[in-house]
């Protein structure tokens, strides 16, 4: 009896350690499935702030001297649930540059605790806005310049307090993200190329984006990307952010003293009153050789007519999207890091005598400009050329004010992509030209105010088919 006692007694504890396995095991299966279903959560949360200059304050040609109803904006997205935290933002300034746009960035990364390597800021070009360039700002003021109008940084650390705030925010708003949604139309009578060949194949006149010689505007459109695409993120039914994408200087007329988003905000505006519970997210694509000048003499009323005519194009994107399903395994970020070869026009010694020069301001502001690029090359100095993949959908981030044949180049490569691109990214390299428009002349490729080599076509096609020639929308391409 003692023995079957003691028999069964060690039977109820195996029984019990088995039933305390099983309920472990259960427990660690639901707990698996729970952190599966957490990984596989997308969430999406937007920022948005203010970034006007108040009366007095010098943007990038001009003290303002009226603030209007339309105000300059900053705005963006993370992506959460992905390996780190995905940021995109885009600014209404004319660009931010060198050290300026580090500190963008390294503002956004650590508000939103990730890497610098996966933001991307990008500014739309109007001209009548803000500059930012720490490091141009810092040559000035150690060579005893007093007059450092738009390099003046002191508004632009202001901005930059206030977007880490709000991205911090943000988070606590975030939503999931279920779907995403993809569309493009035609933008009709807005975008031309500004480079009008003679018979000899150079650059004969510059089609600027106001052209009041009727001669110009009869040219023909030239090589454009009439394409707007908008990619919409989804919750459920509700779209809760839509970021659209086209190439074109954003300029209708400007030198007023007033700041102003121009024809793209305003066409940002009317879709964002269309679709409100969306926030409208413009990104400006390949533009550097692009405007509105065929379209545009630079009469006041042409702004209405061209944002109308944008926000009908963003329409048909939007009434042309296709909605899919979407997890945070569908989404990735790559990078690759690229050296753009400096200018061989860029003479340090003459530059740095210009600098000097107290006898004029403008000419020391001009040559900081450069000499701010040509250093950070000098030192090593690396751009990352980002790329978000999202389904099947790829957006390429780019700098300066890159011509329109790069984002072309982009999509014939993957024409089984949805290919996107934003450029005007670090604005201190300036226009980005194909190899072959330094030898065409005009202004895009003047040495006034293109800072790269003609190699550089080499460079950034490289790095642009190195991204998106990746086996895998989760494989990043080495750094």
């Amino acid at each position: 009896m003692m023995y079957f006692g003691n028999n069964r007694s060690e039977v109820y504890r195996n029984t019990f350690r088995l039933w305390l396995s099983v309920l472990c095991l259960a427990a660690l299966v639901v707990a698996g499935v729970s952190s599966a279903n957490a990984a596989d959560d997308l969430r999406l949360s937007v920022f948005d702030i203010d970034v006007t200059p108040e009366v007095g304050m010098h943007m990038a040609y001009d003290p303002v001297v009226r603030v209007d109803e339309l105000a300059l904006r900053c705005r963006g997205i993370i992506l959460s649930g992905t390996e780190k935290p995905i940021v995109l933002c885009a600014v209404d300034w004319i660009g931010i540059a060198n050290e300026g746009h580090d500190a963008f960035r390294r503002t956004l990364a650590d508000a939103a605790a990730t890497t610098v390597d996966r933001v991307a800021v990008h500014t739309l070009h109007q001209h009548d806005a803000p500059a930012c360039d720490f490091t141009a700002e810092t040559l000035l003021r150690d060579a005893g310049v007093g007059e450092l109008a738009r390099y003046e940084g002191g508004f632009a650390r202001s901005v930059l307090e206030r977007l880490a705030q709000a991205v911090s925010e943000a988070f606590q708003k975030s939503q999931n993200v279920t779907h995403i949604g993809f569309g493009e139309a035609a933008v009709r009578e807005v975008a031309s190329n500004r480079r009008i060949p003679g018979p000899d194949g150079k650059i004969k006149a510059v089609r600027y984006t106001a052209t009041r010689d009727p001669a110009l505007r009869a040219e023909p459109e030239g090589v454009i990307d009439p394409q707007v695409s908008l990619l919409s993120f989804w919750n459920g039914e509700k779209p809760i952010a839509v970021l659209s994408y086209y190439a074109c200087h954003p300029q209708s007329y400007y030198r007023m003293g007033i700041p102003s988003p121009d024809f793209p905000g305003i066409a940002r505006f009317i879709r964002q009153q269309a679709v409100p519970s969306a926030v409208h997210i413009h990104f400006n694509g390949a533009g550097g050789n692009i405007g509105a000048g065929k379209y545009n003499d630079g009469s006041h009323e042409n702004r209405m007519a061209l944002a109308v005519r944008l926000a009908d194009g963003m329409k048909g994107a939007w009434d042309n999207t296709e909605r899919f399903e979407i997890t945070g395994r569908d989404v990735s970020w790559s990078s690759v890091a690229a050296a753009l070869p400096p200018a061989r026009h860029l003479d340090k010694e003459k530059l740095l005598a210009d600098l000097n020069d107290p006898t004029n301001a403008e000419r020391s502001r001009a040559a900081a400009d450069k000499l701010a690029w040509l250093f950070r090359c000098e030192n090593g100095h690396k751009v990352d050329i980002g790329m978000l993949s999202i389904g099947d959908a790829r957006i390429l981030h780019l700098p300066g004010e890159l011509f329109v044949e790069y984002q072309l180049a982009a999509k014939r490569m993957r024409p089984d992509l949805k290919v996107m691109m934003a450029a005007y990214g670090d604005y201190g390299p300036g226009y980005i030209g194909t190899e072959v428009a330094y030898s065409e002349g005009g202004y895009e490729t003047s040495d006034r105010a293109s800072d790269v080599a003609p190699e550089v076509e080499h460079v950034l096609m490289d790095s642009i088919r190195r991204l998106l020639e990746a086996q895998s929308p989760s494989k990043s391409a080495e750094k």
